[in-house]
């Protein structure tokens, strides 16, 4: 079969390194594969992959190189040296911003034009509408490689500064894990006389739905640094009854930990004169240490 779609290269085969594959292979991408165990790419090559017998072999088979490994020291390791000349690297592989503006000057040292990315889905979700993937670094690696990576979901380019992806997936992820804590806790609570989660699950989902629109509301309070204005539920209020949360949880006999960080610093804020506010100036206090 023959195609004017690029070759692609993917190093790497585990659960979301096998989905970026098989998703470039399902759009007819001519693909080639590598993992250090072989047989984990048995599957891809009876769809019509090629596999390769070494990373050297992987990455002279494609122009664009694909990695999707356990982290940024994994990548380095298996790609060796000398053999990325004139290839378009794009690593998507999890690490943060000071790791990827460091491994990108090693990326030039070996000839490579970098693109450093984070994918926001898990491995069923590739291919489909509902993944993205952020990418930064070399302007001209993400337009020579978007067409197949347009493939694994919607393709967000940050800029040339290759740590903006990396900054930009932890601070996803930092939202998503707090926003899991919150539904651990609050389902900790809920079933903590008895009653069934599942009757409580669709409730919580139509509640942080409604709230959902907060966080572009909070990123202009921000941006402005005006807390004061057109505040509907102020912060000193919210600090008085946020000590019910911890009540509750006492009485139930459930651990109000997960929510304890948060009172505090709510209650630290009000104390300084800043009660009138919105919640959304607590981030002023998060990074008053680090600016």
């Amino acid at each position: 079969m023959t195609t004017d779609k690029p070759s692609i290269t993917v190093l790497g085969l585990g659960a979301m390194g096998t989905a970026l594959a098989g998703a470039l292979l399902s759009a007819g991408h001519p693909v080639t594969v590598w993992n250090r165990t072989a047989a984990k790419a048995d599957a891809l090559v009876a769809r019509g992959a090629a596999r390769a017998a070494s990373p050297a072999e992987a990455v002279a088979a494609s122009p664009v190189v694909v990695a999707c490994l356990l982290d940024y020291d994994s990548v380095r390791d298996v790609l060796g040296a000398g053999h990325l000349q004139g290839r378009t690297l794009v690593n998507l592989t999890n690490g943060t911003p000071g790791q990827a503006r460091e491994f990108a000057e090693w990326a030039a040292c070996q000839g490579a034009d970098y693109l450093d990315g984070g994918i926001m889905a898990v491995p069923p979700m590739i291919g489909t509408p509902a993944a993205f993937v952020l990418y930064s670094g070399s302007r001209t690696a993400f337009d020579r490689a978007r067409p197949a990576l347009d493939v694994f979901g919607e393709s967000v380019y940050l800029g040339e500064d290759v740590g903006r992806a990396a900054l930009t997936d932890i601070a996803l992820l930092t939202g998503m894990y707090g926003m899991i804590a919150g539904v651990l806790q609050s389902l900790a609570l809920a079933t903590s006389d008895g009653a069934p989660a599942t009757d409580f699950a669709p409730l919580l989902t139509r509640w942080l739905q409604a709230m959902g629109g907060w966080a572009e509301a909070a990123a202009k309070q921000f941006d402005s640094h005006d807390y004061a204005t057109g505040v509907v539920s102020n912060l000193g209020m919210q600090a008085a009854s946020f000590d019910n949360l911890h009540r509750t949880a006492d009485e139930q006999g459930v651990s109000s930990e997960l929510l304890a960080p948060l009172g505090r610093l709510m209650q630290q804020r009000a104390a300084d004169g800043h009660g009138h506010e919105d919640l959304t100036g607590i981030i002023d206090d998060l990074r008053k240490d680090y600016a």
